[in-house]
């Protein structure tokens, strides 16, 4: 892939999945939330992330969320697609289905169901994955989340990937939390294109020279990230960063998807936003109070103030 096609460097929600009350995917408001998400601070969007719910949808399902996403106009070029599953033909399938639509890159989970498996499997299995796929185009995002997935990416196996797949593997969304793993990764493997899995590192892996953030609250605090990335190299960003990094700790007090979903709800009006997947569970009403009450206090409705009742937020 040349460099005129690479995702940009930026920031990247992790977006939610809207969902009718039957629990089938509402197509039209997510390609609404989409146009709105970059719109509005994002340069580019992941689907079927942790945040999309991904692991609850079906293969055939999640092929569909990304037809009709470009089917509404959403670009191609501007979407990472989660593709990483436990079955390899499964992985297979979702990838050569994401490249085949041209998008920017697939961001991969490694097999997550068996724990304490060896390097050497992780590496078979992306291996698999790569040569079933057999595109030039394909562009492979890591996904070293090792809280939620048990697998992480040793150094040592990004190496061996990096090495037979060059024009391949083209980076990481480190959602490990550990500032000095992230910072270590840039550091190792130069032009492996780092991205924060928090946006309370979005100046620090900037400055290092990281790529910027995927994240699942930029669904509501793109507006602020976006700013930060537009700004950073010209100005001193620190305070809008922990202006960030605050609203970002206000909101993961409590589980990400049904707390974003909450504050969905309530900025656009519509209780769609509330349909969760299970094992998902809503907050609970008090919960849901604290949430609203303490992100608002923190200054989250005057950042989205502008954008309340926005016709591509809440497209049908």
């Amino acid at each position: 892939m040349t460099e005129s096609h690479r995702l940009p460097d930026g920031v990247y929600a992790a977006s939610l999945t809207p969902q009718r009350e039957d629990l089938s995917v509402d197509h039209a408001a997510l390609a609404g939330h989409g146009r709105w998400l970059l719109d509005n601070g994002c340069d580019g969007i992941v689907l079927m992330g942790t945040t999309g719910e991904a692991n609850s949808f079906d293969v055939v399902e999640r092929m569909d969320i990304l037809d009709a996403a470009l089917e509404a106009g959403l670009p191609a070029d501007r979407l990472i697609v989660g593709t990483g599953c436990c079955a390899v033909p499964d992985s297979v399938t979702l990838t050569r289905h994401a490249v085949s639509r041209g998008v920017g890159g697939v961001l991969m989970l490694p097999p997550f169901y068996y724990k304490n498996v060896h390097d050497e499997g992780v590496f078979a299995a992306f291996d698999q994955v790569i040569q079933q796929v057999g595109e030039a185009d394909l562009q492979v995002y890591l996904y070293h989340f090792p809280q939620m997935s048990a697998v992480p990416f040793t150094p040592e196996l990004i190496e061996r990937l990096l090495t037979a797949y060059p024009d391949t593997i083209a980076g990481m969304k480190d959602s490990s939390g550990d500032w000095m793993h992230m910072n270590d990764m840039v550091e190792t493997f130069p032009g492996f294109r780092v991205f924060a899995g928090t946006e309370r590192f979005l100046l620090d892996i900037l400055e290092a020279g990281g790529a910027g953030c995927i994240t699942a609250t930029t669904n509501v605090t793109c507006p602020l990230a976006g700013e930060i990335f537009a700004r950073w190299q010209a100005e001193d960003m620190r305070p809008q960063q922990h202006r960030l990094t605050d609203l970002r700790a206000a909101i993961e007090i409590y589980p990400a998807i049904p707390a974003l979903k909450r504050i969905m709800a309530e900025r656009t009006g519509r209780a769609e936003w509330l349909n969760l997947r299970p094992p998902m569970t809503p907050l609970t009403e008090d919960e849901a109070a604290a949430l609203l009450a303490t992100t608002d206090e923190r200054g989250l409705t005057q950042i989205l103030q502008p954008l309340m009742g926005a016709d591509n937020a809440t497209a049908d």
